[in-house]
């Protein structure tokens, strides 16, 4: 059986308890949420929840209407990867003695992230990017040793139309 993850935008009321009732949903059809991340919009009245949904052979439509049931959602949009632009953030802490402390640095500088605490023997880095980049740096940083790791879920937005994009080159030179 092989998942295949959705990334799902989901503009909802901004109301006590639509979280829950989502949540709730998901959990009554047996739907994997692999990622949650809930977020004000530039209207106070609406949230935007971002769900990263792992599915086998069900179909995403499947869970689209299900969640269209539910009397706070405004607005579901599915985010491919190729139409969406997704982002992560990560804050690691890594055991680094002095000895071993420029590793942790050096790793932190190829993959633009930010030291954000020193200790005696640790050292905390935030990194931000696309999934598979936080994945790839804590793959690097394991054998140094993870004292601890904390990952905030997926958040996506959709591309602009090709013809924007084109207009904002050509309008940078």
């Amino acid at each position: 059986m092989t998942l295949t993850k959705h990334t799902l935008s989901v503009l909802v009321e901004n109301k006590p308890g639509v979280l829950a009732r989502i949540a709730g949903m998901f959990s009554r059809r047996a739907f994997n949420i692999y990622s949650l991340a809930v977020g004000p919009t530039d209207d106070e009245r609406f949230s935007r929840v971002t769900i990263v949904v792992e599915l086998d052979e069900r179909p995403v439509e499947q869970v689209t209407k299900q969640l269209h049931k539910l009397i706070n959602v405004v607005k579901i949009q599915e985010l491919s990867h190729e139409d969406a632009i997704e982002r992560e953030l990560m804050m690691i802490r890594v055991n680094a003695p002095p000895q071993t402390r420029f590793q942790v640095v050096e790793l932190a500088d190829i993959f633009r992230a930010k030291v954000i605490d020193v200790g005696t023997s640790s050292i905390a880095v935030e990194v931000t990017g696309e999934p598979d980049k936080l994945d790839a740096f804590e793959d690097l940083v394991r054998p140094l040793g993870i004292i601890d790791i904390v990952r905030t879920g997926r958040i996506a937005i959709g591309r602009g139309p090709k013809r924007e994009l084109r207009a904002v080159k050509s309008r940078a030179g």
